[in-house]
């Protein structure tokens, strides 16, 4: 059952208010890992729980307690809870998104300032969290705030999940989820979950997701002299952590992206004929991985092989180095204590704990070879375990006859290069079918600088999402 014409035409007529409440979102500098922007988040908290207030869902700000971050406790952000509707003859879905976002700064290269929208004459609303994952939260809220002023019961029971530590790790949530799943728990008696936190593979198709690789996420210490020292006193005299630190991080994966840790690429099979036909169907090209990085630097000019490297084959990714001079002019100091950090993308049957183990080894094994008088430490800041699904269930069926009433084209079904660790908790606390159905576009640039949402993705998204709980609710009258 499609959604009503008139919830369409309020999303079209209500675009501009919309936009606008995207604004105010994005302004608030949720930064989840960063110590000083915590205060933000829990502003970020408070505000959308005040939103779903506004169109009559029942909430709650749930505390989860504290955790250490670069030295530091901090109590982290309240979850927001929420619940509308307890019918028994309707189906009660759980809707997730995370209201957290990356770090950004104008210095990083960003064209505007990333905590003030910027709508621009292409129709593309630049700002950090506007794809990841504002916009897809605000999108449950615009459909919520059409039935609430029209006074139009929900076609389902929802309950919502909206989280300020997604992009940390999602610290404490698994815990909520897991007692909240219990009998009389928040979450007692939900149908199905669906996830609005990835993306299109391209510009062009919308998709629908049923696998997420996990992830776990690393940390090198080298330390040696107890202050930095001056390269011209002390250059080619003593052991430099720098040095050993490059030498380490060369031995973790090479330039065409083979793992160089044994055993991490041994653990996933090799694709036979039937699982490359299902990547050769999907609407992606090597110009599409192309134009989204902004560049021809794909690895492969296979379009197969490049899916499944985002998709089916775990990677590693080099993400920086601490503690290193970083600016401008030529400082020659030797660094007391670097720290290189790096992750490792999983798919099944890999997860952090079985992974931590082959890492270990190696580069302590690669730190003994190096014969260095530094001292040496490997850090596991945080995991999560990859997740895949069967797409044969009602709610993808839902989710596909929602996309192609609003896009009027079939989906293409995905495995997603991203990690939302939460997601696996979601499936295994409660028992239910977990969907993925995106709002943005392949080349909206999360985490990166000048991360954008299109306005039509932004509107016929919102479309979207409300279709979903009407096919929802039309499957549960047969």
């Amino acid at each position: 059952m499609p959604a009503p014409k008139e919830f369409l035409d309020y999303v079209d007529d209500q675009a501009d208010a919309f936009i606008q409440r995207l604004s105010e979102a994005v302004s608030i500098k949720s930064v989840s890992g960063d110590a000083a922007y915590r205060p933000d988040v829990f502003k970020m908290s408070d505000w959308v729980a005040k939103q779903f207030r506004a169109v009559g869902v029942e909430i709650q700000q749930v505390e989860i307690g504290n955790h250490v971050m670069d030295g530091h406790k901090l109590e982290l952000p309240k979850v927001v809870l929420g619940r509308l509707g307890n019918d028994p003859r309707k189906k009660t879905v759980l809707v997730y998104g995370h209201f957290d976002v990356q770090p950004a700064n104008l210095s990083d290269g960003w064209s505007t300032e990333p905590f003030t929208l910027s709508v621009q004459p292409n129709g593309q609303l630049v700002g950090r969290g506007s794809s990841d994952d504002k916009g897809p939260i605000l999108g449950w809220l615009n459909t919520l705030q059409y039935h609430y002023e029209n006074k139009k019961e929900l076609p389902v029971n929802l309950r919502c999940c909206f989280e300020g530590m997604e992009e940390n790790g999602s610290e404490g949530l698994d815990e909520l989820v897991e007692r909240e799943s219990k009998p009389g728990g928040w979450f007692d008696g939900v149908d199905c979950v669906c996830i609005s936190d990835n993306y299109w593979l391209n510009t062009r198709t919308p998709v629908l997701t049923y696998g997420l690789r996990g992830i776990t996420y690393y940390k090198l210490n080298v330390s040696g002299p107890s202050r930095d020292l001056h390269s011209g006193v002390f250059g080619r005299t003593v052991h430099e952590p720098m040095t050993d630190l490059i030498k380490l991080m060369s031995t973790l994966v090479d330039v065409n992206g083979k793992i160089l840790i044994p055993g991490i690429d041994d653990m996933v099979g090799i694709a036979d004929e039937e699982e490359r036909k299902l990547y050769e169907a999907l609407d992606y090209s090597v110009q599409d991985v192309e134009a989204s990085a902004g560049a021809p630097i794909a690895l492969s000019s296979d379009k197969v092989e490049v899916l499944m490297g985002r998709m089916r084959m775990p990677s590693l990714s080099l993400h920086g180095i601490e503690g290193a001079f970083y600016g401008p002019g030529a400082k020659t100091v030797i660094p007391a204590k670097v720290s290189g950090k790096f992750s490792i993308r999983l798919v099944p049957p890999q997860t952090p704990n079985n992974i931590l183990p082959l890492v270990k080894a190696h580069v302590e094994s690669e730190f003994a070879k190096l014969g260095s008088k530094n001292k040496f430490e490997l850090e596991e800041l945080h995991g999560g375990k990859p997740w895949v699904t069967k797409i044969d269930h009602w709610n993808f069926q839902a989710a596909r006859a929602a996309t192609k009433a609003v896009y009027n084209k079939d989906p293409d079904m995905t495995r997603e290069g991203g990690s939302i660790p939460v997601t696996l908790t979601f499936a295994e606390a409660l028992g239910v079918n977990v969907l993925l159905l995106p709002m943005g576009r392949g080349d909206d640039g999360a985490h990166s600088t000048n991360e954008k949402l299109d306005r039509s993705n932004f509107i016929e998204g919102t479309k979207l999402l409300g279709t979903y709980l009407y096919e929802v609710g039309a499957i549960a009258g047969k």
